[in-house]
């Protein structure tokens, strides 16, 4: 980047760059990490935050708990509940009973993307809704309860 002064913003200048990097790449589903994009750009973590915002309020982006930015492509359909909401929803589409067992933390996290500590968070408020038993070490969860009419607001 020029060491002048940019009427524009230069997170504004990179975040052109990354949605050209977007649009140029059909497969690409992640976001550069802060790290790449100042070592790329040779900005501050400050300016690569903003590029992410920027992204982000233009709808090309979001964040992903415990992860990195996420593309997103227009019409894609993206379920943006809480995680412990969708979680509770493994309770009927998987067509699980009182007393199964419920997927372990490891699964959960590869079937929603998203890190095992924060699946773990989402569970403690499946078990205080009492959905789903206290998960200890060496025994899996089990389902307590179904998900009733009224929603679960975990």
């Amino acid at each position: 980047m020029s060491q002048q002064a940019s009427p524009r913003g230069t997170f504004l200048k990179i975040a052109d760059v990354v949605r050209a990097q977007i649009e140029a790449d059909e497969e690409m589903t992640e976001l550069p990490s802060a790290a790449e994009l100042m070592r790329d750009h040779g900005v501050s973590r400050g300016v690569a935050l903003r590029v992410f915002g920027a992204l982000q309020k233009e709808g090309a982006a979001e964040p992903v708990p415990g992860g990195r930015w996420r593309v997103v492509r227009r019409g894609e359909s993206i379920d943006r509940r809480p995680l412990a909401e969708r979680l509770a929803d493994v309770i009927t589409d998987d067509k699980l009973s009182v007393g199964a067992t419920f997927p372990s933390t490891s699964a959960l996290s590869a079937r929603f993307n998203v890190s095992r500590p924060t699946v773990s968070k989402a569970l403690d408020k499946l078990q205080a809704a009492g959905l789903v038993s206290e998960g200890k070490q060496g025994k899996q969860r089990t389902v307590l309860a179904l998900p009733g009419e009224e929603s679960v607001k975990p």
